[in-house]
């Protein structure tokens, strides 16, 4: 009880300013009383005060002036660093420069004592303050060490990020981390010694060393994250029940002064895990066609939508035209804008996007000259169950956007697709494909009119994202917070990932390319294997009571999603992550026919029919894993579409 209450205090509490000031006048009158004795005797400065007392006087007050000027006092002293004893050594060196100074001028004339005497005492008077800094802050560390509540580490890096998380430690937590070696790759830095430790290397005997130094927890700096992505490291420690923690960002570490103040650490999360080359965009680029211009968003409340928002906020849109029919999101995305984006001009709309005569409105009034189309229904097993609302929304709400945009001059629409709509096996998927038929068959009729300052239209395809609303991995987090079991519909499933902002940035780089009509894929990375993604998931939690739950393929589902078909080819772009899809071509006014049918038929809640003219809008649309396989028997008879 003693020990904690103890403990707290000396942690919690910060020695006053004026404490600090009085104490280092004390090491000046030490310093100068010192080098009196050094210098002449201890019985002559007995019998002759007053040089002392003078000397003293002027060293205390110029010191002062100093000592405000640097701020020698203001810092924490058990969080002394490199920069505080620099400025103690200038401080110092500036003051009695100037005592010496007047000392050579002016001399017994204002009873100074001599120049010798006043650079003795400098010289004493640097080592006290420094030392005293030191022995305070090593007696802090000694005392408020807690061995029962900290955890050994070992920091995987040791270069200058790495040894800057390190030097972080200190402040993290009120010493929860006891530094305990480095971990490098580098040969030229093994078995060398950093901040009292030693660098351990990166083999088959880290796992041994782990042990040996009863380490449990790994910090892994931010520029070995990349190596971590590539090699086996990460499942060898994880399966050995060692915990991975991470800094925040490169950015926050690689340029922090010593003992500067730092972000606190986080635990690795699968996100970070990805095996993916970081995405540069050119950002001049879409700054210059983004910055003053009114730019629509719709699906604004969403996990895409929201974050395309934030991005093109960055680059100064003259206004920003939100719009989405879910109502508390758009109302959370309308706070945030307040409080980081105050000074941009936003408009949150709600609106259901197939609703002709409220668009219409939204168009007329704010003329956007740039449209990001990323509303749309996308959950697979919920389409399989609410066709005509996938029709209703993604097609119908897909035209009458596109419509619009023409209409009122928009000068690029660009719209968000899925991998999905790739030889579709779902209702939601081949919903898209139909959308993506119609924005480029629209794009074509424009060009061949050459209708001039027709809008142009861009499409992009890429696969899963990263923690979106509804997504794989939220879903397995919440499983595994509340215990498991983890459900995963088949062992061998596959999907493509990439996070939220990666997509965005790219969407807003095919935005700038192209002249319309072009269908722009992603590079997705590597495939990743959904049942070891969910095996990581668990490890990363630290969990071993959790276990995996193959419940079978959904509705519609498939075990792996194309960004291409067979028949398509790719041709290159300046981004080498966007290459752009060869696809069939549509006629507009058949095109536009055969929607406006299928429209209608939506109407009539017939889901049967309403799929069956989808396949006949997209023969490539298979049905899997759902009741409408039906209508892929050689036997079935599409109904004929008519308009």
């Amino acid at each position: 009880m003693r020990y904690n209450f103890f403990h707290r205090y000396v942690s919690v509490k910060v020695l006053p300013v004026w404490t600090i000031l009085l104490f280092d006048f004390l090491l000046v009158f030490f310093s100068i009383l010192l080098a009196y004795v050094l210098r002449y005797s201890f019985v002559t400065v007995l019998s002759n005060t007053s040089f002392v007392d003078t000397s003293t006087l002027w060293a205390i007050l110029v010191n002062a002036i100093f000592f405000r000027v640097f701020h020698t006092y203001s810092n924490v002293l058990r969080f002394s660093s490199f920069v505080d004893i620099m400025r103690i050594f200038i401080s110092l060196t500036s003051g009695y420069a100037i005592l010496m100074a007047l000392s050579f001028v002016l001399g017994a004339t204002v009873g100074l004592t001599t120049v010798g005497v006043f650079f003795m005492a400098y010289l004493i008077n640097v080592a006290l303050m420094i030392c005293s800094r030191v022995a305070i802050k090593v007696i802090f560390d000694m005392v408020s060490f807690d061995s029962r509540r900290s955890r050994n580490v070992f920091v995987y890096g040791a270069r200058e990020v790495g040894v800057n998380i390190a030097k972080s430690l200190r402040v993290i937590q009120n010493n929860q981390y006891r530094l305990r070696g480095f971990i490098a790759d580098e040969p030229e830095l093994i078995d060398k010694t950093i901040m009292g430790v030693k660098v351990y290397a990166n083999d088959s005997n880290l796992l041994t060393t782990l042990s040996e130094r009863d380490v449990h927890t790994i910090i892994i700096s931010p520029a070995k994250m990349d190596m971590l992505k590539r090699t086996n490291l990460t499942d060898t420690l994880l399966a050995n029940n060692i915990k991975l923690l991470t800094a925040a960002s490169l950015s926050e570490y690689s340029g922090i002064p010593d003992g500067g103040t730092v972000a606190e650490l986080k635990e690795i999360q699968i996100e970070d895990l990805l095996q993916r080359d970081p995405i540069n965009i050119d950002i001049k680029k879409v700054a210059a066609q983004l910055e003053g211009k009114r730019v629509l968003i719709t699906g604004a409340a969403g996990s895409i939508g929201s974050e395309i928002m934030r991005q093109v906020a960055a680059f100064n849109p003259y206004k920003l035209i939100l719009v989405d029919q879910a109502e508390t999101p758009l109302h959370d995305i309308r706070l945030e804008l307040q409080d980081r984006w105050r000074n941009i001009d936003a408009v949150t709309a709600i609106a259901d996007i197939s609703n002709t005569t409220r668009m219409e409105l939204i168009f007329k009034e704010y003329r956007p000259q740039y449209v990001f189309h990323a509303a749309a229904y996308k959950h697979v097993p919920m389409m399989e169950d609410n066709v005509s609302e996938s029709i209703q929304v993604n097609v119908l709400g897909t035209r009458t956007v596109a419509d619009l945009s023409v209409k009122y001059g928009v000068d690029k629409f660009v719209m968000i697709s899925t991998d999905k709509a790739v030889n579709p096996t779902n209702v939601m998927g081949a919903s898209k494909r139909i959308c993506e038929i119609y924005i480029q068959s629209l794009s074509k009729k424009l060009q061949r009119d050459k209708v001039p300052h027709a809008t142009q239209f861009i499409t992009t395809r890429f696969g899963n994202v990263l923690g979106s609303n509804g997504s794989v991995i939220p879903r397995f987090r919440d499983q595994i917070r509340r215990g498991g079991p983890v459900t995963v519909t088949h062992p061998e499933i596959i999907r493509y990932f990439m996070t939220i902002p990666e997509a965005c940035r790219l969407v807003l780089e095919a935005g700038c390319m192209g002249n319309g009509g072009e269908i722009y894929i992603f590079d997705m990375g590597e495939p990743v294997k959904i049942v070891d993604l969910a095996q990581r998931m668990i490890s990363l939690s630290g969990r071993t009571d959790v276990r995996i739950e193959f419940t079978g393929l959904r509705h519609g589902e498939k075990l792996y999603e194309e960004l291409l078909s067979c028949e398509e080819l790719t041709k290159p772009t300046s981004h080498d992550k966007i290459r752009i899809a060869n696809v069939r071509e549509y006629d507009f006014n058949v095109a536009k026919r055969h929607i406006q049918a299928l429209i209608d038929l939506s109407y009539t809640y017939d889901q049967m029919q309403i799929v069956a003219a989808m396949k006949e809008i997209v023969p490539e649309f298979i049905s899997k894993n759902s009741y409408f396989e039906v209508l892929d028997a050689p036997h079935v008879i599409y109904p004929q579409i008519v308009g």
